[in-house]
């Protein structure tokens, strides 16, 4: 990725409170880009669709944020930045995936 639609951060945080005691929490998915780009993430929690968690930048602040319930779990995703697809640049836990590419590695728990 290069010019205005590079990836400056990336940073999922697990949120600790636990909902409805379903041992299901909260992840907060964060990261810092150019405004006016398209940017999703898709893992093994949304069947790599990237269509069913698209991240917004809501307060004009370059911050793109989205949560997403997750139960415990190993789950590998990846974000999508206008059309492009790549790893989580902060996070070094990762996995290679059957294409050859590295998969970015979040677990829940």
């Amino acid at each position: 990725m290069s010019g205005n639609n590079r990836v400056k951060k990336a940073k999922p945080t697990r949120n600790t409170r636990m909902t409805n005691g379903t041992g299901r929490k909260w992840v907060k998915f964060e990261f810092r880009a150019e405004p006016s780009i398209e940017v999703f993430v898709a893992g093994t929690f949304n069947n790599w669709n990237p269509a069913q968690a698209r991240i917004k930048e809501k307060n004009g602040d370059g911050i793109y944020r989205t949560s997403i319930l997750l139960a415990q779990g190993r789950y590998e995703y990846k974000f999508v930045v206008n059309g492009v697809w790549c790893a989580d640049p902060n996070n070094r836990d990762s996995a290679m995936n059957e294409h050859g590419t590295l998969n970015s590695v979040l677990t829940v728990g």
